[in-house]
């Protein structure tokens, strides 16, 4: 799987059609990884400048997979689990481990022999994060930069898809995105977003920022969801404010005012002015779980890896 391929299957129901299958010799894939630029070239651009010059292992697309949905904190944690030498730092072997322990998380991994973990083989990942001499070490901050790059640059191509140019997305778009892939059925959904469109006092439309600030308290929905069961154990819905208070607790930030008003009229079902648990947490952890599969699909992660390769594998025969 090159750079690309990752993109387009996080941000595309079918990835785009490839003519012929591209064979690397032992040389070409040497010039490419060359190109791989070093942690110090930080960038929320990194996967859309490297294109097709560059190679993800099927574990690191799982990893990958991992960072777009998980919230930095358990990371962290991971990464302190790991370093061996206590020194903040963790080399090329002790990443191998975090890589495989996060990515047997998200797919379908054997059990990890810790005792014998061998560092993955060079990928554009590896000498990214560990130089073309593999003795580079990565530590927390660098990573952490590394993770919002990704996610940034995976929500820019998704905001990018609604705002065809546009400085903002429309509410109704908006709403769109939070649906796009739950398993609510079309009719469902259609239901959902015409409610938003009639009850939408006035447009004001919604900014990159907003969108991106949103669905980085997303990957916090877990902590989020503690706090609305509270409310949902003591028997209150919730209303605007509190949803506020509530991301605040969770995130440190509060969104903006419009953003939160349009998930009301998405989600509060019985137009009451508040939220149940239900109305809210259930479909976006739907949301949050299929953020990479397909509509209305049951694909999972090795799946969707196989259904790469085989876009790769066309016309080989002919």
């Amino acid at each position: 799987m090159t750079p690309q391929d990752f993109l387009e299957s996080v941000t595309q129901d079918r990835p785009r059609y490839r003519k012929r299958r591209r064979v690397y010799s032992e040389s070409e894939l040497s010039r490419i990884l060359y190109k791989t630029p070093s942690r110090w070239w930080a960038s929320n651009k990194l996967f859309r400048s490297l294109g097709d010059e560059g190679i993800i292992s099927y574990s690191e697309y799982l990893f990958l997979l991992c960072i777009l949905a998980k919230p930095k904190a358990g990371f962290e944690i991971a990464f302190k689990m790991i370093d061996l030498a206590r020194n903040q730092r963790v080399d090329k072997t002790e990443f191998t481990i975090l890589n495989k322990m996060m990515s047997r998380q998200a797919g379908e991994l054997e059990a990890i022999d810790y005792s014998d973990v061998t560092p993955l083989q060079d990928t554009t990942l590896m000498l990214h994060f560990f130089g073309r001499s593999g003795t580079d070490k990565l530590d927390f901050r660098e990573f952490s930069k590394f993770m919002t790059n990704l996610q940034w640059e995976v929500l820019e191509i998704e905001f990018t898809e609604f705002s065809k140019g546009l400085q903002t997305i429309s509410e109704s778009e908006f709403a769109q995105v939070l649906l796009r892939y739950t398993k609510l059925s079309p009719e469902v959904q259609e239901e959902q977003l015409q409610r938003v469109r009639d009850r939408l006092v006035r447009e004001e439309g919604i900014r990159f920022e907003d969108f991106r600030l949103f669905f980085q308290f997303l990957n916090n929905l877990e902590d989020f969801s503690t706090a609305l069961k509270m409310y949902s154990l003591a028997g209150h819905a919730i209303n605007q404010e509190e949803f506020q208070r509530a991301v605040k607790a969770c995130v440190g930030y509060t969104l903006a005012p419009h953003v939160v008003s349009t998930v009301f009229l998405l989600f509060d079902n019985d137009e009451d002015g508040s939220l149940s648990f239900h109305e809210f947490i259930c479909i976006l952890r739907d949301r949050l779980r299929g953020l990479n599969s397909r509509p209305v699909s049951a694909d999972t992660p090795v799946e969707k890896f196989k259904r790469c390769v085989s876009q790769r594998l066309k016309d080989y025969d002919q």
